[in-house]
């Protein structure tokens, strides 16, 4: 049953009918359709728009495309261009009655979005970027904006009549000029250069593009609104000009001595930040009553709030619901105001795209020039060129402004929408073609610690997660044997996860400027993240002036953690990394265990053991750097502690350690595991290499059988006892045992006085049978056997934990049987090295001095 109109009668005498029921369905029981009431059906239309955005999602990801196009296209195919055709769909799920709901709902969204936006902008960066930055975002939108210009006086007779001139002319310059900031930050997440330098310069110059478009949309809209007399434009643009001479001079002030207030590390109660919202709520108003558009109101209260607690917690709490949410909300309701049906004038849509296109082409071409005049490489110039010429969502606004004011008829705007979006698409995929990687044909030499010749130069790439990471990564930095004969080159890389668009840019600006002011100190205006890499990078720059044979340089990535392994595989191989040092994906509690920090963290770990061009050695903390502080003033500042099984692995652990043990305040005391007469040792036939297939002939096979892998231990070990005669401070020992039960026992008899245990990740076959049953119990398989029953809270052991895995060649590390051409002829050179000097293994061993007897088993 339905309740009968109701009618009300206003102050002016107009009669209101309305329904007072028809907001909420009673029950498909009443007999009645529950979308016919507004609530059910803007739910069922926020669950349509919620999955076909999804969907197109999913279909762009593997061409990287970013959610804010998927969006865009999900709103048109909603619209009466693609599922609009069909009247069932059109009536039921989108009917008129409903559009102007749908149109609130979605300029809210749009509204809280352009104020996140500008929260996220930092004005201080236009005067950081200097002056390549200013001269590209000038040559970006001079170009256009003056073929706009020209060409407006030929498209005005086709799609605008009776509108002000002048404000067709900015109209049209300002959509053919302007860059899509928002849009841009996230390609640049895509395609991997939001680190890089022309990163850096087109997203400054997005910026000071954008706060030029901003202000040339506002004088157009007072130039077009409706006039009463000849000075109301004026009025209008004096009121704009107060309204930002008062968010300038009276919020911003406010929000400064706001945040000064506010403790460190205290988090901004929800009642600051709804106050926050409802005043910027007020400026959206206040904007749209002196007649600009709300959304110029929310942007310029978003942009004059300063960076830092408050900001970042606005962006926590609404970033996800507004994009996810609201905003698809606003593109559906622009999809559904482009209809292309409606193009039927070849000549008009001909000259739009003919404008759309020259002015593309003269923004790429102004921004090759200028780069060209920076000696930037040619490659680099197009991309800077394709990257500012991204539109979308400024671009949408821009030009629904300029429908709703009648500058443009459903017609054009059809046109300019698909033609805008078309451009968009092509950014991503060309900027990806001219960035591809090279692939060298000849890899760089030393990729691992025991080709590495002792009086060169390590490269070490350290990664920290946070400021917990970074006593830990010092420590073993500084146990690494530093010196002028060999220098350690730190690449110390923060690596923080890319969870919306203000934490990639900000991050990004400030690490650029962070080597330039290092004598400044971190100042409150920082967020969160900010703060971290800011005392991140200072701890460093404190470790290179303070110890010798140093040197730092300080990085930052921003990605997702299921692609940021390749960033940091790909930054190893530009920088000819030796050794990457990660993070333990557990941290230390009070009581001794062992707690997650985030099981991302693992799987970051396990990708870059995969794909590294190099060795990796994973850390487990446990307070080595507390350590090294309790036994200042002792002989032996760490007592480091090998345990060797046999492999390359292993090898690797003992070229490390055997670096470790050249520093004069290192006891290092290797371990030696040998399987005893009782043990099942498994033989392992020799691998016969299949025949190169056609697909690629460059392909190779390493012969290795188990007997090699033992020899090449027993030389190995050898050498590295005949290169530490009369060293007092190394202890070899060698322990028999027969099962992995054995095993254990005897790790867990060792003595608790070492500071640091070294392993390799996997050992050879001969030493499987000695660690059989760690593999199945594994909880953390990237560790291999030993280094997970080491960091494991079972053993009851506060000892910190290095796993070493050594690069041996191919695209996948020694998991891998192949390898390529540019790696095969060092592998070839290695494995034949290896072989010539197998024969002088006996004879060292034979010769080996009474300085370096074997203890076995204690005795």
């Amino acid at each position: 049953m339905v309740t009968a109109p109701t009618n009300v009668t206003d102050d002016t005498g107009t009669v209101v009918c309305y329904v007072s029921t028809m907001t909420c369905a009673n029950g498909i029981w009443q007999g009645l359709n529950p979308l016919s009431f507004s609530l059910p059906l803007l739910i069922l239309q926020n669950i349509v728009i919620v999955l076909v955005t999804r969907v197109v999602a999913l279909l762009l990801k593997p061409f990287h495309q970013p959610r804010l196009l998927a969006e865009i296209i999900g709103g048109i195919v909603l619209g009466p261009s693609v599922a609009g055709q069909m009247a069932v769909f059109r009536d039921v799920v989108f009917p008129p009655r409903s559009i102007l709901t749908l149109q609130g709902f979605g300029h809210l969204g749009l509204l809280y979005f352009l104020f996140l936006v500008g929260v996220e902008m930092d004005i201080a960066v236009i005067g950081r970027t200097g002056h390549k930055a200013l001269v590209v975002a000038a040559a970006s939108m001079v170009i256009p904006f003056s073929i706009g210009t020209a060409s407006s006086f030929l498209l005005r007779n086709f799609i605008s009549k009776n509108i002000h001139e002048g404000a067709f002319v900015l109209f049209l310059g300002v959509a053919l000029s302007v860059t899509a900031f928002p849009l841009l930050a996230r390609i640049l997440a895509e395609t991997k250069l939001l680190n890089s330098e022309i990163g850096r310069i087109s997203m400054s110059a997005a910026i000071i593009n954008d706060l030029c478009a901003w202000t040339l949309l506002a004088i157009s809209v007072a130039l077009t609104g409706p006039s009463e007399t000849a000075l109301t434009p004026l009025w209008v643009l004096l009121s704009g000009v107060g309204f930002v001479l008062l968010c300038l001079f009276c919020i911003r002030p406010t929000m400064w001595w706001f945040m000064q207030k506010l403790p460190e590390g205290q988090e901004v109660s929800d009642f600051h930040v709804c106050l926050l919202l409802g005043t910027m709520m007020l400026a959206a108003l206040m904007s749209d009553v002196i007649g600009f558009h709300s959304a110029f109101g929310a942007f310029v209260f978003g942009l004059v709030l300063p960076n830092g607690p408050v900001g970042a917690a606005l962006i926590a709490k609404l970033d996800d619901i507004v994009s996810g949410l609201l905003l698809p909300l606003y593109f559906v309701s622009n999809g559904l105001s482009t209809d292309l049906s409606k193009v039927r004038d070849g000549r008009t849509v001909a000259l739009l795209v003919l404008v759309f296109v020259l002015a593309s082409i003269g923004k790429i071409a102004g921004t090759v020039v200028i780069s060209l005049f920076y000696t930037m490489p040619l490659r680099e110039g197009l991309s800077l060129g394709f990257l500012m010429n991204t539109r979308g969502l400024v671009e949408l606004i821009v030009l629904n402004i300029g429908r709703d004011m009648e500058v443009l008829d459903d017609e054009s705007f059809a046109v300019m929408v698909v033609t805008s979006l078309v451009m968009t698409l092509m950014v991503t995929p060309l900027v990806t073609y001219l960035h591809r990687p090279l692939r060298r044909l000849v890899g760089y030499k030393r990729r691992n610690l025991q080709r590495s010749k002792p009086d060169t130069e390590l490269r070490v790439l350290a990664c920290v997660h946070n400021t917990r990471n970074v006593p830990s990564i010092v420590s073993l930095l500084n146990i690494s044997n530093p010196s002028k004969r060999s220098p350690i080159f730190v690449y110390a890389l923060h690596l923080v996860e890319l969870t919306g668009r203000a934490s990639a840019m900000i991050i990004v600006h400030h690490t650029k400027s962070s080597k330039v002011n290092n004598h400044r100190k971190p100042v409150a205006s920082l967020i969160g993240r900010q703060v971290q890499s800011e005392h991140i990078f200072h701890a460093f720059d404190n470790y290179e002036q303070r110890v010798g044979g140093v040197s730092v340089q300080t990085l930052t990535i921003v990605s997702p953690y299921t692609t940021m392994h390749e960033d940091i595989c790909s930054l190893a191989e530009d920088k000819h990394v030796t050794l990457i040092i990660l993070p333990f994906h557990k941290q230390q509690t009070v009581d001794g265990g062992m707690e997650p920090i985030n099981s991302s963290i693992k799987v970051l770990n396990a990708n870059v053991l995969n794909a590294s061009p190099c060795s990796v050695g994973i850390l487990i903390d446990r307070g080595l750097s507390s350590k090294a502080r309790m036994a200042h003033g002792q002989q032996y500042s760490h007592r480091i502690a090998l345990l060797f099984f046999g492999g390359p692995d292993d090898r690797e652990a003992l070229a490390y350690a055997w670096r470790m043990a050249e520093h004069p305040s290192i006891n290092l005391t290797v371990v030696r595991f040998i399987a005893g007469d009782q043990a099942d040792v498994p033989q392992s036939p020799a691998t016969t290499p299949p025949p190169p297939t056609a697909q690629d002939s460059r392909t190779i096979s390493i012969v290795t059988d188990s007997t090699q892998e033992k020899q090449l231990d027993e030389e190995y070990l050898n050498e590295f006892r005949l290169g530490n005669i009369g060293n007092e401070s190394l202890l070899y020992t060698e322990k028999v045992v027969n099962s992995t039960e054995e095993t254990v026992a005897a790790i867990q008899s060792m003595e608790s006085v070492h500071d640091l245990y070294v392993v390799g990740r996997s050992q050879r076959d001969a030493a499987l049978t000695l660690t059989a049953g760690l593999t199945e119990w594994a909880e953390c398989p990237e560790l291999g056997p030993i280094g997970d029953l080491l960091a494991s809270s079972d053993l009851a052991t506060t000892i910190s934990v290095l796993v070493v895995h050594q690069y041996t060649g191919g695209p996948l590390g020694r998991t891998g049987s192949t390898t390529t051409e540019g790696s095969a002829r060092p592998m070839q050179r290695r494995t034949s090295n290896e072989s010539q000097r197998l024969s002088t293994a006996s004879r060292a061993r034979q010769a080996m001095p009474p300085d370096l007897s074997v203890r076995r088993n204690g005795r």
